[in-house]
């Protein structure tokens, strides 16, 4: 049976958990070779002027805002894990695109967490690194990141995007009267 067979067959929670544990399992795979591999704040150039690995270390949130608050982070990390589980009706997780959203969020929240949790880190390790090198100017560059971090955004971004499918916006309405719907026949005024 092909793999994508064998996951639409499990329940919604058993996907959830699924993709949390993958994306979980390559954040801390890939974390763990950062570790080996480079020394810390050491980068090492792949693509010049555009990309590189490095290891750098975020105690803060995305663009290292609230820098030096890795506890309280953490705090809000394990807060916002129980919520989104705890509420995760609220988010339509009955469906195939919801589950996958919050199994993303479930992993990259987790992998992050995990980070700022261990004695041995204490902050997030970030290694991906784009940026532009101007030919007379500083480095121009996005903040470094991890799958975690991507999993995160494209959880965020397909929760939005869902939200959007399955509520949109309808400006036309605007026009009739409170608790009037435009029916087949009826259009709205301009």
């Amino acid at each position: 049976m092909p793999l994508f067979q064998r996951f639409l067959r499990l329940t919604a929670n058993q996907r959830m958990a699924l993709l949390a544990l993958v994306v979980f399992s390559l954040d801390q795979i890939t974390k763990l070779a950062v570790l080996q591999w480079l020394g810390f704040q050491e980068e090492r150039i792949i693509l010049e002027g555009f990309f590189k690995f490095v290891h750098w270390g975020n105690t803060g949130a995305a663009w290292s805002m609230f820098r030096g608050q890795n506890n309280l982070l953490a705090g809000v990390s394990a807060i916002a894990m129980f919520a989104l589980w705890r509420y995760r009706h609220h988010f339509e997780a009955d469906h195939l695109l919801s589950q996958i959203s919050l199994g993303l969020l479930f992993g990259g929240i987790l992998g992050n967490l995990l980070d700022r949790l261990l004695p041995s880190r204490r902050h997030v390790i970030d290694f991906i690194y784009f940026h532009l090198q101007p030919r007379d100017g500083p480095e121009i560059g996005f903040p470094a990141f991890n799958v975690a971090d991507s999993a995160i955004c494209i959880g965020v971004g397909l929760m939005m995007m869902l939200s959007w499918m399955r509520h949109p916006s309808t400006p036309e309405r605007s026009s009739l009267p409170p608790g009037v719907v435009p029916g087949p026949t009826e259009s709205p005024k301009p």
